[in-house]
């Protein structure tokens, strides 16, 4: 008699780890990896500007110029002078600038007289009676396309802040960019297609660069990660690459607030024994952000996180470098906003040579930081960290260890956990919650002694509103008719 044998399932086939970690990263960017470029970076207005330049000068054909805000001074009148010319000689500039960025900044006249030139200006989502919440998305990448050969990707945006004063002993602001040459520029010129055409305008397809028609450049990898509102394309990759880190991940920001996902990934990755070290600017030009972010440095510091403020004028990078073979550059911050609201583009590299460059770099500007240092053991029994003896760190001081606002990630957390009475509150959050609750009083003072301050900005807001959805029916009206005519 045949004996039956049962037929066992056939083991699964593996992925190779490369090719999985590949598979993970694309989708959590929602961007490719994409081979064969070089890449080069550069650090400060003083290398980035003149590169810039350059580039600009050679211009044949096209010039892409995407800036959250090109400042009304020296450094933007020099930059507006090259481009108004290269227009002149036939040149196809394209120029598009946030409305909000450039708000007290630039004046109409200045935009003007680049149209008379023959430059294609765009401004991007200025306020409309439709969408009064419209304002709350920014186009917050900074972008140079030329020829669509060469794409600089960077956190700089044009003014003084990054040249510097020197006869006012005003320092440059710190910041970081890159060069790229190949196949990803195609990617770098489709985002800003994308942009262009949501600005109003429109570039016709086949003059897009396709990847595969772009000439080979160099063995770099790299990743174009164009976020726009809601895809959240760096913030996946930032938790992932957090979560993966195993020896270092070196972050530079200039507006962390950091969500709590985030905080705890790298407070996950710090007490897992990775060197996690955070640098962020120790004076801000946007004074509030300044104490908000101190309010997220007591859970960092108490998981081993190592935080630096720098001494300069304003540090404005956005970067990241992990385990030394992956970096992140561009114009993202770590916060909501950046994350999530606006657009944005970085790109994320995965380059042995230059992610050793970022660190390398970030090893410098640590020369010329703070490191905070908790100063007494907390309520959790975490040991008190140590001050650092490494010539590079200095151990801060009384007054600045006062300003490091221990407690919660964000000031409403800290306010409502309060009123909620979930847990308790130390001295940092003491100051968050009685400043909360003197803004309260003062809105509630003036809406008793004068009613209209309050009555006034409610009622325009809500006529807004109105008239904005009154507008939307209208439009739905029209187009459903539209549609049920057959037209």
């Amino acid at each position: 008699m045949r004996t039956l044998q049962r037929a066992l399932p056939r083991p699964p086939t593996l992925i190779p780890e490369r090719t999985l970690a590949e598979q993970v990263f694309s989708r959590a960017a929602g961007a490719p990896l994409v081979g064969g470029n070089d890449i080069r970076l550069l650090v400060n207005a003083q290398e980035n500007y003149p590169t810039w330049m350059k580039s600009i000068e050679s211009a044949r054909e096209t010039i892409h110029f995407e800036m959250y805000f090109i400042r009304e001074d020296d450094a933007g009148r020099r930059f507006a002078e090259m481009l108004a010319a290269k227009a002149r000689e036939g040149v196809h500039v394209r120029l598009l600038y946030d409305w909000m960025g450039q708000l007290f900044k630039t004046s109409g006249r200045f935009w003007k007289r680049l149209r008379h030139a023959g430059v294609e200006v765009r401004c991007f989502n200025p306020p409309r009676l439709d969408s009064p919440l419209g304002w709350l998305s920014r186009d917050h990448r900074k972008v140079i396309v030329v020829d669509g050969r060469v794409a600089f990707v960077t956190g700089l945006c044009i003014g003084q802040e990054w040249t510097g004063n020197s006869r006012k002993s005003i320092d440059p602001w710190r910041d970081t960019g890159v060069e790229i040459r190949g196949p990803a520029v195609a990617d770098i010129e489709e985002a800003f297609a994308e942009v262009w055409t949501a600005a109003g305008g429109s570039i016709p397809l086949e003059k897009i660069p396709r990847r595969e028609s772009m000439e080979l450049a160099g063995d770099v990898a790299l990743r174009v990660i164009a976020t726009v509102p809601h895809s959240t394309g760096v913030y996946r990759i930032d938790n992932l690459v957090a979560s993966l880190a195993r020896r270092s991940l070196w972050l530079s920001d200039a507006y962390f607030v950091g969500v709590s996902s985030y905080v705890q990934a790298l407070r996950s990755a710090a007490l897992d024994g990775v060197d996690v070290r955070l640098l962020v600017p120790g004076s801000t030009d946007i004074p509030v952000l300044g104490p908000l972010s101190r309010t997220g440095y007591q859970p960092l510091l108490e998981a081993g996180v190592r935080v630096f403020e720098w001494n300069g004028a304003m540090m404005h990078a956005k970067t990241a470098v992990a385990d030394g073979v992956w970096a992140r550059v561009g114009s993202t911050n770590l916060n909501l906003a950046s994350w999530m609201g606006n657009y944005e583009l970085d790109v994320a590299v995965e380059d042995k040579n230059f992610a050793r460059s970022m660190e390398e770099m970030f090893l410098r500007d640590l020369e010329n930081s703070t490191e905070v240092i908790l100063r007494r053991p907390n309520r959790v029994g975490l040991a008190t960290s140590q001050a650092r003896t490494d010539k590079n760190h200095r151990k801060i001081g009384k007054r600045k260890a006062s300003r490091t606002g221990r407690g919660p990630i964000r000031f409403g957390y800290s306010v409502g956990a309060v009123l909620r009475e979930h847990r308790f509150f130390n001295q940092g959050e003491t100051k968050i919650t009685a400043s909360a609750a003197l803004l309260l009083f003062l809105i509630a003072t003036a809406g008793i002694l004068w009613p209209m301050i309050i009555t006034v900005p409610i009622a325009f807001i809500c006529g807004w509103f109105s008239l904005s959805l009154f507008v939307r029916a209208v439009r739905l009206y029209v187009r459903s008719k539209s549609e049920g005519d057959g037209t």
